[in-house]
């Protein structure tokens, strides 16, 4: 999906956004991690965990990925079917933010591949093979990937082998000069 669900191409940042849930293990059991990627740069826009796979999760996420980044014009978020996607909680937040929703085919995961590029990219180049000791340490360590791995360091195919900050920069010079 280098193109937004509709075919769309996407040329600048906060035109399409990606989301989905990540099931993560800690001593006893699981937490959640919520993620929302801008499709344009792949980089992390909001990112939340928490020990309940609920639908405030994935508002959390976009709540966060708003305060973020500031954007204009049309923005269009794209998810999997997850029933914390299709929540009328998760769908009033996404129309109260003017946001457009996308959602992928039944039971096809290739229609939010990015998604899980980045959650097999945590999985296998970071998180320790047993999990984590709990929510806390789990949070942080994960933390800690996005802002000073993930987004800022960590090089990607897509974007012609620069981070998620690199290839959004020449944007951002681009805008000041004009």
């Amino acid at each position: 999906l280098d193109s937004g669900p509709d075919g769309t191409q996407t040329t600048l940042t906060n035109q399409v956004w990606c989301g989905d849930i990540s099931f993560i293990r800690v001593s006893g059991g699981w937490c959640y991690l919520a993620l929302a990627i801008d499709l344009y740069s792949r980089r992390i826009v909001g990112h939340v965990m928490s020990s309940s796979l609920d639908a405030e999760l994935v508002c959390r996420a976009l709540r966060n990925a708003l305060e973020i980044r500031k954007r204009s014009g049309r923005l269009l978020f794209h998810s999997d079917q997850g029933g914390q996607y299709r929540s009328k909680k998760y769908r009033r937040l996404l129309w109260k933010h003017g946001v457009m929703q996308s959602m992928s085919r039944r039971g096809n995961c290739l229609d939010n591949s990015p998604m899980e590029r980045v959650f097999r990219s945590l999985k296998s180049e970071w998180m320790p093979k047993g999990g984590y000791v709990d929510l806390r340490q789990a949070t942080g360590d994960i933390g800690m990937w996005i802002s000073r791995w993930y987004n800022t360091q960590r090089p990607h195919g897509h974007n012609g082998g620069l981070s998620p900050s690199e290839y959004e920069n020449p944007l951002k010079e681009a805008t000041q000069v004009s």
